[in-house]
């Protein structure tokens, strides 16, 4: 694949679904929907926008009604005006979801990495209308991390290929556990991202924020983490204690060799998972 065929294959994803926008305020929001269903809200994380789901929203939306936002200050929707944080966040999405065309009383939801600490505030403000929720390598748990993995520099100086060079060694040190895995749709996808993206989590990866919010979630609560997560791992067993300890029996899965942004890397796996953790059958975790 190349990078315009990347292109093209994410152009095609998107007219598969409709795009929508709500203005609350000075912030519009863009929303991409496909399929039917019970609906489910997908958040994904820094320095993203919809397009972290990219290999997930067709496969889900066979089963469901899938609703993507590009957050305030990613991908095409404005940014907030003042601070950014987790809660500010979740208040937008709340009052964007609820001027959608056909908007729902009440909705499934999943986050991804800072998406995750979103996503829980956002269920923890929206109480009964969230029936469930699925933490994906999210941060915001106060809980210990590893060092920072040194990721390599963008410089405006630089040729298109040598852009393109720091983007795949920085997702295969980042946000995959085979560097293998690191293909050209990858790659297209973060180089938008991080060209697009005005705002960015600052702290709050690494802060207590979504561990605050945990105890006043009323939703079914789930965990899905790469092994070799590079903002978690070797750390993952206190993450899911954790998760035990505010919900107990809560669904709590470690993916073998994946690294940290398993919705696309492992993405049939994780398709597979979210389907048993937001939908009705019993999941097999």
């Amino acid at each position: 694949m190349t990078l315009i065929s990347a292109a093209a294959q994410i152009a095609a994803i998107e007219r598969a679904g409709q795009c929508h926008t709500t203005v609350i305020g000075p912030t519009r929001i863009v929303w991409r929907i496909w399929g039917a269903g019970p609906p489910i809200v997908l958040v994904h994380g820094d320095a993203g926008s919809w397009t972290h789901w990219v290999r997930n929203v067709l496969a889900l939306a066979q089963r469901f009604r899938v609703i993507v936002p590009d957050l305030p200050g990613y991908g095409e929707s404005d940014a907030l005006p003042g601070p950014i944080t987790p809660e500010r966040l979740a208040r937008a999405l709340a009052d964007g979801l609820g001027a959608l065309p056909g908007a729902q009383h009440t909705y499934r939801l999943a986050g991804f990495s800072f998406g995750g600490i979103v996503a829980g505030h956002l269920a923890a403000n929206e109480g009964a209308c969230v029936e469930r929720l699925v933490l994906l390598g999210a941060g915001g748990l106060g809980l210990p991390r590893p060092p920072d993995p040194k990721v390599q520099r963008l410089r405006l100086d630089m040729e298109p290929a040598e852009v393109l060079a720091v983007h795949r060694h920085n997702l295969a040190i980042l946000m995959f556990g085979d560097s293998g895995r690191v293909d050209d749709l990858a790659v297209h996808v973060q180089r938008e991202n991080v060209r697009c993206a005005r705002v960015r989590a600052g702290g709050f990866p690494a802060s207590a924020s979504l561990r605050e919010a945990l105890p006043r979630i009323g939703a079914r609560l789930s965990g899905i983490w790469g092994e070799r997560d590079a903002f978690a791992a070797p750390y993952l067993p206190e993450r899911v204690a954790l998760l035990h300890r505010v919900q107990p029996g809560s669904d709590v899965r470690i993916i073998p060799g994946a690294g940290h942004w398993t919705p696309y890397e492992t993405a049939d796996e994780v398709n597979t998972m979210l389907v048993e953790m937001l939908g009705d059958a019993p999941s097999s975790g």
